[in-house]
C-alpha cells in the first residue's frame, strides 16, 4: 500500500462530535477498512511504544485529539521513527500541527482534520 493512497483515504474523513481519541481511532479504522487498507491497531514497536495503526511497508499512523503539546508529540514520533520497521509516519491530528518533514530520515506527514473540515480554529 502506498502512502498517497492512505493519505487520500484519510483526507475523506469527516468527523463531528468526537469527544475521545478512541472514537477518532474507530472512525479511522472504518475508513481504512472501507478502502481495503489492511492495518494492525495498537501495534507494539517495542517496550512502551505502541503506534495507533501499522500498515504494510512500514507506514505508521499516530492519532492525536485536541491540541497536544508539540514537543511531546515530536518526541513520540522520534521514538517511533527510531524503529527499523517504520518507514513513514503519518500524524492525524484534530487541530493542525507542523512537524518536521523527516525524523530519523523517515518521511513524516501531518493531516490536520480541522483543515479537512474547513474549520479555522
Amino acid at each position: 500500500m502506498d502512502v498517497q493512497t492512505i493519505i487520500s483515504a484519510l483526507k475523506e474523513l469527516r468527523v463531528s462530535g468526537v469527544f475521545e481519541e478512541y472514537e477518532l481511532q474507530d472512525k479511522i479504522a472504518k475508513i481504512l477498512s472501507a478502502h481495503n487498507i489492511s492495518f494492525i491497531k495498537e501495534h507494539k514497536l517495542g517496550p512502551r511504544n505502541r503506534i495507533d495503526f501499522f500498515i504494510d511497508n512500514g507506514i505508521g499512523i499516530e492519532i492525536k485529539k485536541g491540541k497536544p503539546n508539540r514537543t511531546k508529540v515530536i518526541k513520540q514520533l522520534e521514538r517511533y521513527a527510531s524503529f527499523n520497521e517504520i518507514s513513514v509516519l503519518i500524524l492525524v491530528i484534530e487541530r493542525s500541527m507542523d512537524i518536521p518533514r523527516y525524523i530519523n530520515n523517515k518521511l513524516c506527514l501531518s493531516i490536520g482534520l480541522n483543515k479537512q473540515w474547513g474549520i479555522a480554529i
